[in-house]
């Protein structure tokens, strides 16, 4: 059985918890507490140290889902749950006020994920307001991270079909780099 440990980032309000809802087999762990920052995101809770869920893919391969925090703030819980993940979804909201330069954070702080497995992003509320298209979101990576191979979705994570086929995609890449000597294989 090989075993994937994925870290769900982005800012808050870009879905991972409820990414994680929607993937998980087992009862997700959260740690929600009442948001303080309502002025920046006006939703009711944010994760204040982690979401963990699990899901199987295909016959064996179990994924480890852990959420972080979104807000900077809470960047210590970020150290910790980065060390043992294999590869990152990066999920970001359109309707944020700068959805281009939030991917880049993210990428930029998470980047040893993608040098030791690899990345996804998913573009999130794209229904809610018009933003950046995904063209916006292949040249600011290919601006910012010349030369890395990182698939973009559209995905509505409260669509565990659409959120699934992300998963399944970054599952997929990081066996085939591991397969190529890209990247460290994949434990089982």
């Amino acid at each position: 059985m090989a075993e994937h440990v994925i870290l769900f980032t982005g800012p808050m309000g870009a879905g991972k918890t409820t990414a994680i809802r929607s993937l998980s087999e087992i009862e997700v762990v959260s740690t929600e507490a009442g948001n303080s920052e309502r002025h920046i995101v006006d939703k009711a809770t944010t994760t204040v140290a982690l979401d963990y869920g699990e899901i199987v893919i295909g016959s064996d391969d179990k994924v480890r889902l852990y959420g972080i925090p979104g807000q900077k703030r809470f960047n210590f819980m970020w150290t910790i749950l980065k060390k043992r993940a294999k590869g990152m979804v990066l999920l970001v909201n359109t309707d944020a006020p700068d959805p281009i330069g939030e991917l880049t954070f993210f990428l930029d702080e998470f980047r040893e994920l993608y040098d030791r497995g690899g990345v996804v992003v998913g573009v999130t509320r794209s229904d809610v307001l018009d933003g950046p298209s995904l063209d916006d979101f292949h040249e600011a990576l290919e601006r910012t991270n010349p030369g890395l191979v990182i698939p973009v979705f559209t995905v509505d994570p409260r669509e565990s079909s659409q959120m699934q086929n992300m998963l399944l995609a970054l599952v997929v890449n990081i066996e085939m780099r591991a397969a190529f000597g890209a990247v460290p294989a994949v434990a089982g």
